[in-house]
């Protein structure tokens, strides 16, 4: 079309020169508005529907979200029945992926929802509020096509050869009944770990933890608590000196995180509405290691220990605390010498131990439970030396590290694993039943397939963490090598991440809106 009307252009313009320059530039104005026309309207079509969607994909899950399944199918007794223990990140991943519809299901943990523990050491200080990071677990079993009971007990045995469980209710409020056993047929334990102390005297009593909710409350207040103390009238210099200096034991992701937080609160809010007491905060991070953060990069260790440097964070590495009383503790230095160093907050993240409850599992099964740390599964994270038993997350002793992502990648890889065994019964049946050579033969290849399971594979996606003053930093897996990157681009990746990986779409717009809060309006300086 466009040459036939060249042509006719080409035409006219030898007949009239001055009428054919004229209608070409029309032509050509116009060819050019047209295209720019298009491309614009691509932009505004793209952006709209854009929008639109985003729009009614938020209106759908706030739908979806406040209208759970009213009457799911009851427990089937024809069904196996799979006992999960714990609702951290492995048990929450395999409940979320495990299909109801082929065995019934049993949730029993201490509490009735799931934190989402990165973020933890944001609340501490205010910048996130800690209701942000829970999902009660009622929120996943109640949009399920079958019925999920889930109780708040905690267990305290297993019997593995009768196949039941003890659970307790540890609940303030008792009824007359709260004690009970439960059966299973398959039990999945992923009560994750309990913090170490290493059996250093006065940890317990003096230092607080940060592992649950409850704990990094105890973190909020006890902070408050020595800033309003030391800003009573008539104190004493030392005492304000000491009230002052918050101490931070343990120099992984926990640690540095949670004295960045501490930071931050100090540097944007603390000095504006406590101005007597600038200059007088201090905060020390305590490291058994030659270097914090072992798990990254050299250079971003370097990296992390000289912003550290910048905001007066004191680092002690090859130091190690002997003793933990009430206003002291004692440590001991590379040179060997012991010192004592007064605080008032006392922040205790040194890793993790084992449970009562496992180890008391462990102690029946001594002879292939053999590994302090943990229960000792195989590939496919079947207990050793015991039937039925499936283990994940920080309760197992595997050759990964005891992180979040490896425990969520397990859950989700049990729950195909429980998957594949309800085909392979299902197939087990068909070929008993099958009458014709044909039906066998296609049930057995069926079957084999069924029964092919492969071994758990943990996939690195990378490591983050939060180091103070808008900056992260990242060693995230890349070709044959890492890529390892810090700064504040990297502390926008670290906060986009993080949103992506909570688990509900109502958690990434509560914590959007505590990040919007803080930035406008800053942290709530009140005690709770």
């Amino acid at each position: 079309m466009q040459s036939t009307t060249r042509q006719a252009l080409r035409a006219v313009s030898r007949q009239s020169p001055f009428v054919g320059r004229t209608l070409q530039q029309r032509f050509a104005s116009t060819e050019t508005s047209t295209k720019t026309y298009s491309k614009w309207k691509a932009i505004k079509n793209v952006t709209k529907f854009g929008a639109a969607g985003f729009v009614g994909y938020t209106f759908y899950t706030m739908y979806k979200h406040s209208h759970p399944v009213m009457d799911p199918i009851p427990a089937d007794s024809s069904k196996k029945t799979i006992v999960i223990l714990g609702s951290g990140w492995a048990s929450t991943s395999f409940l979320k992926s495990i299909d109801t519809n082929l065995y019934n299901v049993v949730v029993v943990s201490p509490r009735n929802y799931f934190l989402f523990t990165p973020l933890l050491p944001s609340t501490t200080v205010g910048t996130i509020d800690h209701r942000s990071l829970v999902e009660p677990i009622r929120f996943i079993t109640r949009h399920k096509p079958n019925e999920v009971k889930v109780y708040e007990a905690e267990c305290t045995e297993i019997n593995s050869e009768k196949k039941i469980i003890t659970i307790v209710d540890n609940s303030e409020v008792k009824g007359d009944k709260n004690t009970s056993t439960i059966p299973y047929d398959y039990l999945v334990v992923g009560v994750g770990a309990q913090s170490q102390t290493f059996g250093i005297k006065g940890v317990e009593e003096y230092g607080c933890f940060l592992k649950e909710v409850w704990d990094a409350q105890k973190i909020r207040t006890k902070l408050m608590d020595c800033i309003e103390t030391a800003a009573f009238p008539g104190q004493a210099p030392e005492e304000i000196e000491r009230l002052l200096h918050m101490v931070v034991v343990g120099g992984g992701p926990t640690g540095i995180e949670y004295a960045a937080e501490l930071h931050d609160f100090l540097a944007e809010d603390l000095s504006a509405w406590y101005p007597e007491l600038v200059g007088k905060i201090k905060i020390t991070l305590i490291e058994a290691m030659p270097n914090v953060l072992p798990a990254f990069s050299k250079q971003l260790i370097d990296y992390t220990e000289s912003t550290f440097k910048e905001q007066h964070i004191s680092l002690h590495t090859k130091t190690m605390v002997k003793e933990v009383r009430e206003k002291e503790i004692i440590v001991q230095g590379p040179s060997g010498e012991k010192e004592a160093m007064p605080y008032g907050l006392l922040v205790w993240a040194t890793g993790n131990t084992t449970r009562p409850l496992i180890r008391n599992l462990m102690a029946q099964h001594a002879e292939t439970q053999n590994i302090r740390r943990g229960l000792a599964v195989d590939d496919w994270l079947r207990m050793a030396g015991a039937k039925d038993i499936y283990a994940l997350g920080d309760a197992t002793a595997t050759k990964y590290a005891p992180t979040a992502q490896v425990a969520a990648q397990q859950g989700k890889y049990l729950a195909r694993v429980f998957a594949q065994l309800h085909a392979t019964e299902q197939y087990e049946n068909e070929l008993e039943n099958a009458t014709t050579a044909e039906e066998k033969a296609k049930k057995a290849r069926k079957l084999q397939k069924a029964q092919d399971i492969k071994p758990f594979h943990y996939s690195h996606q990378g490591s983050l963490c939060y180091i103070g003053s808008d900056k992260a930093i990242a060693d995230l897996p890349f070709g044959p090598g890492n890529l390892a990157s810090g700064g504040v681009a990297t502390y926008a990746f670290w906060r986009s991440a993080y949103i992506s990986n909570l688990f509900s779409a109502r958690n990434k717009w509560l914590v959007i809106t505590d990040w919007t809060k803080k930035t406008f309006w800053g942290r709530d300086i009140s005690r709770e």
